[in-house]
């Protein structure tokens, strides 16, 4: 049987974690951000979900 494809999303980092409790920047780390503006691929895990809920307010997330 074929397996269901996976989805991905592609997660922007569009604010700074200045003055950002520690777990907040370590998630954002933890995505591969770090500097506004860049980007990355991921694909779409429970635990990535996860992650994006936890620092939504600092990110921008487009569904591939």
């Amino acid at each position: 049987m074929a397996q269901a494809k996976a989805s991905k999303v592609e997660i922007k980092q569009v604010r700074s974690t200045i003055k950002r409790p520690y777990k907040q920047k370590r998630t954002i780390e933890a995505l591969g951000l770090g500097k506004i503006n860049r980007t990355v691929e991921k694909e779409l895990t429970p635990q990535i979900a996860g992650m994006i809920s936890a620092v939504q307010h600092l990110i921008e997330v487009k569904e591939l």
